[in-house]
């Protein structure tokens, strides 16, 4: 899979503490900006957020590319409501060749492997059928297995990602999705470091585990260069 951010908010950390500034101060807009640089504003969004006055981080929002996703994954992302999605469609876009994801437990073993493989086969071949038979792309991809790529383009705001992260980056999550919920991470905490600084689960984001008896018991830790890995 590849994740890229696309776009983003010109000086994310910037446009929020301006929010913030606004909400607080007699200024008028145009001057929220005077004298208001990068370290001032990293210090008041660590402030505001702390009050937990988080609606000023819906001033920053991030564009992210996100390519060979199966579409169980699509569906888990889509189900966060406070972002704005466009994914390739099955019905105007026709597969030539199937291309589709493999869970890593099915990797490993070399028989469900050969059956997984074997039975994506079939499918394709059946899809072209159906295609090459004058069926319509849209009729024929109803056969079409959870397993079969996609790409989406989504944008989020900061406060969404934040909950995006706090779900998706969770070990209790499902791989596929905390593998890309980890790189987009990654990337906006090279643009907006203050914003995303505890970002990530519960036990990196207050300390604790919001899974109760459910947790994995195993917390994220945090290594030399400020990656946070899992513990297993």
């Amino acid at each position: 899979m590849r994740v890229k951010l696309l776009k983003y908010t010109q000086e994310p950390e910037l446009a929020v503490a301006q929010a913030a500034r606004l909400c607080y101060y007699k200024s008028d807009i145009s001057s929220l900006q005077d004298e208001l640089s990068i370290s001032k504003a990293r210090k008041l969004i660590k402030k505001v957020v702390s009050m937990g006055h988080t609606s000023v981080l819906e001033h920053a929002v991030f564009t992210f590319g996100i390519e060979d996703i199966s579409r169980v994954l699509s569906h888990q992302l889509v189900r966060h409501r406070i972002a704005s999605f466009s994914q390739q469609s099955q019905r105007y876009v026709e597969y030539d060749n199937i291309e589709y994801h493999i869970p890593e437990k099915i990797k490993r073993d070399e028989l469900a492997l050969s059956k997984y493989k074997e039975h994506l086969k079939s499918v394709q071949e059946l899809y072209r059928y159906y295609v090459d038979s004058g069926i319509p792309a849209e009729d024929a991809r109803y056969i079409l297995p959870n397993a079969v790529t996609t790409k989406v383009i989504t944008t989020f705001n900061a406060r969404s990602l934040l909950n995006f992260f706090l779900l998706r980056c969770c070990s209790r999550a499902q791989s596929e999705i905390r593998v890309v919920a980890r790189e987009m991470l990654k990337l906006v905490k090279v643009v907006a470091p203050s914003i995303f600084k505890n970002a990530g689960p519960s036990c990196i984001a207050d300390g604790k585990c919001q899974e109760g008896k459910k947790g994995c018991g195993h917390p994220f830790y945090k290594e030399n260069n400020g990656e946070e890995i899992s513990a297993d």
